[in-house]
């Protein structure tokens, strides 16, 4: 497949950890207020999202199929933009906070087989930040609404992923247009720590 699965393609078979503790997902998402766009402000860098250099954004919106339409997109390194759509499915309707994402369409049916988990493990009240989580913690993101997020709140966002069973030093801050510059720091763990 041509087009890259950006924030939300997850490996189904990732291995899940022994020593690992469960994720604790927020205790409810109001879907209608997370739909819309998020801008990726960190991530551990997968191998779906090589070719992403800036610009890494995820839409989501209601389908009619009840589930949510996901539409990740980022700018490559040629400047030309990369973009793929893909379906969401409650897995925890009583919270909304578990979602399996896939991208792989076949035969006019979402395949959630080769998807991946979603957990929403941070939301801010006004839903201006959101932390998303996988269980094997391989995969992880810091979506915003905006482009750019406060260092000591990123470094605050770093500590309640690590909180999560998360290693913060292994997400990458995601450069962002309109961010006001370049990242404070490449990584997360090399933000200063929170007071």
């Amino acid at each position: 497949m041509r087009r890259l699965a950006l924030a939300l393609t997850i490996s189904a078979a990732a291995p899940i950890a022994a020593a690992q503790e469960p994720l604790q997902p927020v205790a409810r998402v109001d879907l209608d207020r997370y739909a819309g766009r998020w801008h990726e402000i960190a991530t551990i860098p997968a191998f779906f999202q090589r070719k992403c250099v800036r610009d890494t954004e995820a839409l989501y919106r209601a389908g009619d199929d009840g589930m949510l339409v996901v539409v990740n997109s980022c700018t490559r390194a040629d400047g030309g933009r990369e973009d793929v759509e893909g379906r969401a499915r409650i897995v925890d309707p009583a919270s909304n906070a578990r979602l399996e994402v896939s991208f792989v369409r076949l035969l006019g049916s979402w395949w959630f087989v080769f998807g991946g988990d979603y957990v929403i493990v941070g939301l801010d009240p006004e839903y201006r930040w959101a932390l998303v989580a996988h269980p094997s913690r391989k995969y992880g993101w810091i979506l915003a609404r905006t482009p750019s997020l406060a260092p000591p709140l990123l470094a605050e966002l770093g500590t309640r992923l690590a909180a999560q069973g998360y290693d913060p030093c292994a997400f990458v801050l995601t450069p962002q247009s309109g961010s006001g510059g370049p990242p404070p720091a490449p990584r997360l763990c090399d933000l200063p720590s929170p007071r």
